[in-house]
């Protein structure tokens, strides 16, 4: 018989570590397009998405938005927005 059919046996889980969580939600104009951007607590993105998304709307159920994107600890992070964009931004602090 050939040992070519049947199902193949799963394999065993690797024990390895997650990706860390996001830690900010920045939801910033891009040249006119709203864009949700998700960063790590070090100031690293990690995803970039439409900000009209359910996913959005439910990260941010029961947070509240600050004006922060100004502040010189975003500027490595969001160096490709202008300054305007930058103070019309919302940062969410996500919870863990």
């Amino acid at each position: 018989m050939n040992q070519g059919f049947g199902c193949e046996v799963p394999h065993a889980h690797s024990k390895q570590s997650l990706r860390k969580p996001a830690r900010y939600l920045v939801v910033i104009d891009s040249g006119g397009y709203m864009v949700a951007r998700l960063f790590l607590d070090n100031g690293e993105q990690v995803a970039e998405l439409d900000a009209s998304t359910e996913e959005v709307t439910q990260m941010t159920i029961g947070l509240t938005a600050a004006k922060s994107a100004t502040d010189p600890a975003w500027d490595r992070a969001l160096q490709g927005h202008s300054a305007v964009e930058r103070a019309g931004a919302d940062v969410y602090t996500l919870g863990l």
